[in-house]
This record gives C-alpha cells, sequence and structure tokens, in this order.
C-alpha cells in the first residue's frame, strides 16, 4: 500500500474518533466486533483515542474462520450457547457513559451453506443477550458510531470481476470516498454534510405528517407515523451531552413508523445480508402493521425465520429516506453490507424502533412506548426499498398530499 493509502487511513481513523464518536477527554472507548485481519485500523484508531485523551481503549476481536468453523463441527445441540462476557462487557461500557464503536465488517456469503436453522438460532441467542446493550444504545445513553473496512471474502463479493490483487486497494479508495476522507478537510466536510442532513430531517419535524406513501415498482406502501415521532439525521446527543454522528458513512434521514399502521406491498431493491446468508429478490406484505405474506428468490428460509423472532420482529421500526444520488448510489456498487447500502437507497427495519426517534422516547417505560406506537423486539434489521423510481408522499391529518421524493430525489429545498 502506497504512503496515499496510510495518509488516508490516518485521517480515516481521524474522522472516526472526531466526527463518528467524538471522544471527549477522559472517556474509555470499548472497540465491539473487531476483525483480526483489521488490527493495523484498529490500533490506528486506538492511537488517536488516547491523543484525545482517552484513558482507556479495549477491544472485542472477531474471527469469522472461527464463526464457520463452529457451525462445521459443534455440536448441534450447542448453538444456543453464548459468551455473556462479550454482552456484558458491552452493556457496562453504555451504562458507564463510556464511548462505543461498532466494526461491522464480514463475508456476506460466510455462512452461505449452513444450516437456516442453526444461523436463526444463533442469531436470536445474540440478539436477547445484547438487549440489555441495545436498550440503553436506542436511549443514546453513550456516544457510540459503526464503520466498516474490507476483509476477505467480502472483497471478492464487491469487486469479482477485478484481479485479486486489485480488490483491496480498490475497496480501500472506495471507502476513503464515500466517507469523506478524500477531501482536504475531511472534517470540515462532514460537518457541513451533517448540517444539510440536520435541515432535512428539521423540514420534515416541522410539517409533522401523519403517515408516508411510498410507491415504485414492486412498492405500494403506506408507513403511518406516530404523534411525537422525531425525524432524526446522523447527529445524536448523547445522555451526557456529546454530539456525535452514528454511522459512517451516512446519508440519510429517519423516524419509526407506527407499529400498527403500515399497510400495503414493499420490494426489496438491494439484497440483504443477514447473518452470513444472502436474502435476495425479496417482497413483503404488511396488514394492521404486520407482515402477513414474505417471499424471496434466495434466502427465504432465513428472512421467515428473522420475521419469527418475536412479534415485533414481523413490525417496523424506522423508516429512512435517502436521495438516489447520494455518493453510495452513485458509485453504482452493491456492497452486500447494511451499513453502506442503506445510504444508498430509501429503507425500512424489520423490528426494534430506537427510543430517540419519539418525543420523550427515552423516559418512556416499554408498555408506554408500545402504546404510542413504538414497536418492541430483539431485533432491528434494515432493507433497501428506494430507487430512482421512487416517489414519496406526506399525508397531513386532514388528508392533503404534499410531495416529499420524486424520482429519488428531494421534493422540497432545506
Amino acid at each position: 500500500m502506497s504512503s496515499e493509502f496510510e495518509q488516508n487511513l490516518d485521517k480515516y481513523a481521524e474522522v472516526i474518533v472526531r466526527v463518528g464518536l467524538n471522544l471527549q477527554h477522559g472517556q474509555r472507548l470499548l472497540i465491539r466486533r473487531a476483525p483480526l485481519k483489521l488490527a493495523p485500523l484498529v490500533r490506528l484508531i486506538g492511537t488517536k483515542a488516547y491523543r484525545v485523551g482517552a484513558r482507556l481503549v479495549d477491544v472485542m476481536w472477531n474471527d469469522d474462520q472461527l464463526r464457520l468453523i463452529r457451525f462445521q463441527h459443534a455440536p448441534r445441540d450447542s448453538f444456543e450457547e453464548f459468551p455473556e462476557w462479550r454482552a456484558n462487557a458491552a452493556f457496562e461500557a453504555a451504562k458507564a457513559g463510556d464511548a462505543v464503536l461498532g466494526l461491522f465488517a464480514e463475508n456476506p456469503d460466510l455462512l452461505f451453506e449452513q444450516d437456516p436453522e442453526l444461523v436463526a438460532t444463533v442469531f436470536q441467542t445474540r440478539a436477547k443477550h445484547f438487549k440489555p446493550f441495545g436498550d440503553l444504545q436506542s436511549k443514546n445513553a453513550m456516544n457510540w458510531t459503526v464503520v466498516t473496512a474490507p476483509v476477505d471474502g467480502w472483497m471478492e463479493k464487491v469487486f469479482p470481476d477485478l484481479p485479486p490483487d486489485s480488490r483491496k486497494a480498490r475497496f480501500w479508495d472506495t471507502i476513503f470516498e464515500i466517507c469523506r476522507v478524500k477531501q482536504e478537510d475531511p472534517v470540515s466536510a462532514w460537518r457541513d454534510h451533517v448540517n444539510q442532513l440536520v435541515a432535512r430531517s428539521d423540514y420534515l419535524n416541522h410539517k409533522r405528517y401523519a403517515a408516508l406513501k411510498l410507491t415504485a415498482p414492486g412498492t405500494d406502501l403506506t408507513v403511518g407515523l406516530p404523534k411525537g415521532h422525531v425525524w432524526r439525521s446522523g447527529r445524536m446527543t448523547s445522555q451526557n451531552g456529546i454530539d456525535f454522528t452514528v454511522n459512517l458513512p451516512t446519508e440519510e434521514i429517519f423516524t419509526l413508523p407506527h407499529k400498527d399502521k403500515t399497510e400495503g406491498v414493499v420490494t426489496a431493491t438491494k439484497p440483504l445480508s443477514y447473518g452470513g446468508v444472502l436474502i435476495e429478490d425479496f417482497s413483503l406484505t404488511f396488514a394492521d402493521g404486520r407482515v402477513v405474506k414474505a417471499s424471496a428468490a434466495k434466502g427465504e428460509e432465513v428472512l421467515r425465520k428473522l420475521i419469527e423472532t418475536d412479534e415485533g420482529a414481523s413490525r417496523l421500526g424506522e423508516v429512512a429516506l435517502v436521495p438516489h444520488s447520494s455518493p453510495i448510489s452513485q458509485s453504482g456498487l452493491l456492497f452486500y453490507n447494511t451499513l453502506i447500502d442503506e445510504n444508498a437507497a430509501n429503507h425500512i427495519a424489520l423490528g426494534e424502533a430506537l427510543r430517540f426517534f419519539m418525543e420523550g422516547g427515552e423516559a418512556k417505560s416499554d408498555d408506554e412506548f408500545a402504546a404510542a406506537g413504538g414497536n418492541l423486539s430483539l431485533i432491528h434489521v434494515d432493507f433497501m426499498i428506494g430507487s430512482g423510481e421512487m416517489d414519496v408522499d406526506g399525508l397531513t391529518e386532514g388528508g392533503a398530499v404534499e410531495p416529499v421524493m420524486r424520482s429519488g430525489e428531494w421534493a422540497f429545498e432545506a
């Protein structure tokens, strides 16, 4: 790798620490789900963290090959076993207000040939153990962000036509591009970009639509919005007053649907990578907020198991708007990674609604949140439904219909 690469990698680590996390002097940092092969990036992030005053940087490492070995060789009755220390460490960090970084990078085909029942069992088990952490994260108890980087298996999936020795450099270059790292001052570029997203979310918060109507080939969906819903951008504020940016890259503004008020059919425009299995060419039909029909050309059994995780897994916890002209969409690449692909297109999420999507949501009990229309679940799984052919309308309480997006682009100025 060239010195230019090293400079960009250094700037990427800087953006992660200063923009994503906005790590504060005296804070501790926990890095979760870090692939072993990304140790150089993790060490660089650690260096940047200590330079801004971190007290302690700790890492929970992951190894895709060891995950695969488990499915190949572990006893079939052992897949509900879980290392509780991982969930406990994340929970304790969040409870203490430590910064938490998720490094989400995996081979999307890792578990393609494995038993879908066991895949579902593993992910449901993990979700149950991480729920206490997820509850704190959904309330922004701490400053947190999620980032990614190229790993084996994933590079081959995204760039199958490139010579093997060119894929890694091309992938890194793409990450630097979509994360604004290649700009002269990436931190300032990110601040300007996030300010634009905040202006878009402010516009929709002023409108207070009762529902959104999404139409495109294969999609005719009405998503009801609860009273008190809040549109958010990538900029958040933790309970201890730290501004941070969830997800790098981010191009979306988002809120929560009313759990009982989604009607119609929706067709995914990109595959969903879930647990090392690709779900492709799938559609869902909703009635009274709940999935009543699901089909997929590939991965349908895993999709059905996902929806059956619990009652809330069949309902929506997020609706997000992303212009078709986003840098990720314009790259023309399919990343098979929700963190990136969700920022290429409008998307919705099955499962848990995050508490900060609702006015006063962080202080509500589960029963109060559900009564107000918020969805409760062990999972939160985004999938892409937008394209350059999608129109989005806002429906007012009085029945008026106002354009929000036309042909995948914003229909209003902000």
